[in-house]
């Protein structure tokens, strides 16, 4: 008598979810993985992307400064003093600067304006993160009596937790921590500019970014 052929046995309970455990084991692992690499990339940009902010506007401040001067060439009867200004305010680690510069450049073909502006940089709370503070920009293309006024203003860094500036004084060749040229101040402005940026960045640390300007002429224009 033949027996008949036995069937292929199938797997049990146990097996099947022994199986399943194992798939999703795996599977969280590899999701894991994923996630940890995902927001290594993350950082990675917003690191970088950190970074070439604050080299981008350190360069533009470091342009705008070697453009820096004064003109006493100015209608006496309009103004009482002279409009050209340049302030460099003391503020801890939120220093201000004031200035007076030919590096404008005109956004619009054939706009009536020159090269002269004045620009000022100030660190403000950054509106859209509260408790974060931000580097800011005004700009103003027509000089006049009122350079604390008017102009156009514009968020220029975020993440800022430090700006720095400091002001080389020749004359006791020692580094200054403000610098004004208003009526019965000072007369020239300085050799050098010493700017300080320092970033939070997205792993919590801090990092600085330093650069010196040099300023082209230091006396007031006479002509």
């Amino acid at each position: 008598m033949i027996a008949p052929p036995r069937l292929p046995r199938g797997f049990t309970l146990i097996e099947v979810m022994i199986a399943v455990s194992i798939t999703a084991v795996i599977g969280a692992m590899a999701l894991g993985a994923f996630q940890r690499a995902n927001a290594a990339r993350v950082a990675v940009e917003q690191q970088d992307e950190r970074v070439a902010g604050a080299r981008a506007t350190l360069g533009r401040m470091a342009r705008e400064l070697e453009g820096a001067f004064l003109s006493d060439h100015f209608d006496r009867v309009r103004f009482r003093d002279r409009p050209t200004v340049f302030k460099g305010r003391d503020g801890g680690d939120r220093d201000s600067i004031l200035f007076a510069t030919m590096a404008h450049t005109r956004s619009l073909r054939d706009a009536k304006e020159s090269d002269a502006s004045v620009v000022e940089y100030a660190v403000d709370g950054d509106p859209d993160e509260p408790g974060a503070y931000a580097l800011f920009r005004r700009e103003k293309v027509r000089i006049d009596d009122e350079p604390d006024r008017g102009g156009t203003r514009a968020l220029l860094l975020r993440h800022v937790s430090g700006f720095d500036v400091s002001y080389w004084d020749w004359q006791k060749q020692e580094w200054a921590r403000d610098w004004s040229t208003a009526p019965g101040d000072r007369t020239l402005l300085p050799t050098r500019v010493r700017v300080k940026l320092v970033l939070k960045m997205p792993d919590g640390k801090e990092q600085p970014f330093e650069t010196q300007a040099r300023v082209a002429i230091i006396r007031p224009l006479d002509f």
